[in-house]
């Protein structure tokens, strides 16, 4: 039977005991190995139970959802599906193989190199055990059964999930029915439990049987866990998503042919959630002379909408207070209410110039409905101003087909994970080709993704294999392929 936390059905908020997490540290470390050793397709029904699970249990989890988060009923079951889509899209990368990397060299007693090339053949397997940090927007999609959860079981490692305090009462429902269906389905016990308390993550993020960690939220909080993971004796890696301004980038062009349907798709952007979006756009570049800025201060921006929890709320208060005593900031327009709960959206307005003597403190995330508004004089300082910007994980530029914007896009790729052009980061769908991710702060580990099917790389590690007897290869290399997977054979991609 697949192990829970001992409270993985109760509604209090009683944090793991340290009696609680040495066992479910040591069913995790015990099931890595017989998780690891099944079949790809064996794994694939695992995750496809538990989809079926959440799905068949709408009823119950959406009600609580809403009740810890402050969401829409219809946003929190638009993000059900969206995790159980997920789930299932693992499954269908499992069945595939294409995961496993299969390479075969086969002995060349000429290879070119000047001596003979061995036997080789190099194949992925799975970490170990791994804590995930559950994110506080996103109740479903990023929390107990979201892709970090997803990617990390399709890749063969057991599972410690670490609840978020946002939303307690909704991560034990959860995990229980994630447990009940991994057990219904087979998987070897300990593969995937629950954890609460700040504490309790900590210490098994410091644990040797632990051999990855993954994260989703505040720059402080991940840093933190990432410098843990690094600190241990023997360091891990840690998938940590932490912020993000996602500048948008208006050109002249743009600006002049739809200044109105831009300033529309940007207050729905950066409003949407609530502004509570790891992809929401905080600082957007219009030209001086363009009509933006007053489509902008005309467009109607959205009633007040509750922040996900008091932490959120006295943070996003504190921030935007900030930035409204600035010196080079100024309201161009807010709500009746900003400051208070729930919030009303601002935009804030300065110039290029400004942006560029401090852009630290003007480009700082404002977690929430708030944005900047940056004006500039010519096309020609938005690649120093490109420039000033740390990792994200996305940027946008809203441009034309005769925009000369080469070397802004070449910036921006250095900058970003994503790079976006006419349409608004706040989409980010699950798919073969997503990354989600960027260089530091936006994420800890810049070559790789939290979002899409090749979120499963990050769980996985190469093995090759030299001159080894047929049967004591794992399947995905032997000659006669069992398994049925695309290979790379002697240089070539053969697929059988």
């Amino acid at each position: 039977m697949t192990a829970t936390s001992p409270s993985a059905t109760e509604t209090t908020t009683t944090p793991t005991t340290d009696e609680q997490l040495e066992t479910l540290l040591e069913e995790a470390h015990r099931a890595a190995a017989p998780l690891a050793a099944l079949r790809p397709a064996e794994r694939a029904r695992f995750l496809e139970a538990v989809a079926d699970a959440l799905d068949a249990a709408a009823d119950e989890l959406v009600p609580v959802a809403q009740a810890e988060t402050h969401l829409a009923e219809g946003r929190l079951r638009g993000e059900l599906q969206r995790t159980t889509f997920q789930l299932r899209l693992f499954a269908e990368v499992l069945r595939d193989g294409d995961y496993l990397d299969a390479r075969i060299d086969h002995a060349d007693a000429a290879w070119p190199m000047g001596a003979p090339r061995p036997d080789l053949r190099r194949v992925r397997i799975p970490l170990g055990p791994v804590v995930v940090f559950a994110a506080s927007n996103f109740p479903f999609a990023f929390s107990v059964a979201g892709g970090d959860t997803a990617s990390a079981l399709a890749a063969g490692c057991p599972v410690l999930l670490k609840a978020h305090s946002g939303h307690l009462r909704l991560s034990r429902l959860t995990a229980g029915i994630v447990s009940s269906a991994l057990a219904a389905a087979g998987a070897p016990a300990g593969t995937f439990a629950l954890i609460v308390g700040t504490a309790a993550g900590s210490t098994a993020l410091k644990d040797h049987r632990v051999k990855a960690g993954s994260f989703t939220g505040s720059i402080p909080g991940g840093r933190a866990l990432f410098d843990i993971a690094n600190s241990r004796s023997e360091p891990i890696p840690f998938y940590g998503e932490l912020g993000s301004n996602n500048p948008v980038f208006v050109t002249e062009a743009a600006a002049a042919a739809r200044s109105q349907e831009i300033a529309e798709g940007f207050v729905s952007s950066f409003t949407l959630g609530a502004g509570q979006f790891c992809t929401k756009p905080g600082t957007l570049f219009v030209p001086a002379a363009s009509r933006l800025v007053e489509a902008l201060r005309r467009t109607a921006l959205p009633a007040a909408a509750p922040l996900l929890n008091e932490r959120i709320q006295s943070g996003y208060v504190e921030v935007l207070s900030t930035l409204e005593r600035h010196p080079r900031l100024k309201v161009l327009a807010e709500g009746p209410s900003p400051l208070a709960d729930p919030p009303t959206p601002t935009l804030l307005l300065t110039t290029a110039a400004d942006m560029l003597a401090e852009p630290h403190a003007l480009q700082t995330e404002c977690f929430g409905p708030t944005a900047v508004i940056v004006e500039y004089d010519d096309e020609s300082q938005l690649v120093p101003l490109a420039e000033s910007f740390e990792g994200q994980l996305t940027a946008t530029i809203q441009g034309t087909d005769t925009c000369e914007v080469a070397d802004l896009v070449a910036v921006l790729a250095r900058k970003a994970g994503r790079v976006l052009w006419n349409q608004w980061p706040t989409g980010v769908s699950v798919t073969y080709a997503q990354q989600h991710g960027g260089p530091y702060p936006a994420t800890t580990a810049v070559t790789s993704t939290s979002v899409g099917t090749a979120a499963i790389e990050r769980f996985l590690r190469p093995v090759a294999y030299q001159g080894f007897p047929q049967h004591l290869l794992p399947e995905a290399l032997r000659e006669e392929n069992p398994l049925g997977v695309a290979r790379m054979v002697d240089g070539r991609r053969v697929s059988e």
